[in-house]
C-alpha cells in the first residue's frame, strides 16, 4: 500500500509518494496491472548482450602502429552502454595517460563505432601519418586535429593523413580489488 510506501521510505506523505509512483511509471520503470484497481507491475526489461571485439591496444599517449588482432571479447547490454549490434562496434584497451582529462586512464577498455559520423569534438581512435592513437578530434578554421586531455602531450596535425577509424561510444573500467590485511 501507500501508507507501507510512505512507512518504508520515510516519505513525508502519501502524495509523495504518488507523485513518485506517476515518475517512475512515465520513465516506464512500472505498469498498473489491467485487471487490478491499486496493483503495480514491473515490466520486464529484455537486456540485450552483444559480444564487442576487443582488437589489443590503443596508444593514449604518442601515436604508435597496432595490429588488428582480436585479443578477446567484452559482453555489454546494448542499451545501457549505448552501442549498436553492428559490425563496426569494437573495443580497445587504453594504454597511456594522454587522455586522463578525460578521465580514459591505462586499462580502460573503450567501445567504438566505425560508422558514427564523426563530429567535433568527439573522443576517436584515428590513424594518423600512419600511425594509430586514442585522441579528440578537433576541427578549427576547417582544418582537423587530435587533442590529447593532458598537457603534457602535444596536438597532433596530420602532415598527410588523418583517418577516423572509429568514435567512442562508451568506456569500460575495471575496477581494482584492493588486498585486505
Amino acid at each position: 500500500s501507500t501508507r507501507e510506501i510512505q512507512s518504508h521510505f520515510g516519505f513525508a506523505s502519501q502524495t509523495s509518494v504518488m507523485q513518485y509512483i506517476a515518475a517512475l511509471e512515465r520513465k516506464g520503470f512500472l505498469n498498473r496491472h489491467a485487471r487490478k484497481a491499486r496493483a503495480l507491475i514491473t515490466p520486464v526489461q529484455k537486456v540485450r548482450i552483444t559480444d564487442v571485439p576487443i582488437y589489443g591496444q590503443i596508444p593514449a599517449g604518442m601515436s604508435t602502429l597496432t595490429e588488428q588482432t582480436i585479443e578477446g571479447h567484452v559482453s555489454l547490454d546494448t542499451r545501457s552502454a549505448n552501442v549498436s549490434k553492428n559490425r563496426g562496434t569494437f573495443a580497445l584497451r587504453v594504454h597511456g595517460d594522454s587522455m586522463i582529462g578525460a578521465h580514459i586512464v591505462d586499462g580502460d577498455i573503450v567501445i567504438l563505432e566505425d560508422s558514427k559520423e564523426v563530429h567535433n569534438g568527439d573522443i576517436v581512435a584515428a590513424l594518423i601519418d600512419g600511425e594509430t592513437t586514442l585522441k579528440r578530434y578537433v576541427m578549427e578554421r576547417g582544418r582537423p586535429y587530435l587533442k590529447a586531455e593532458n598537457p603534457r602531450y602535444p596536438n597532433l596535425i596530420p602532415a598527410r593523413e588523418l583517418k577516423i577509424q572509429g568514435v567512442m561510444v562508451s568506456l569500460v573500467r575495471k575496477q581494482e580489488r584492493r588486498k585486505r590485511h
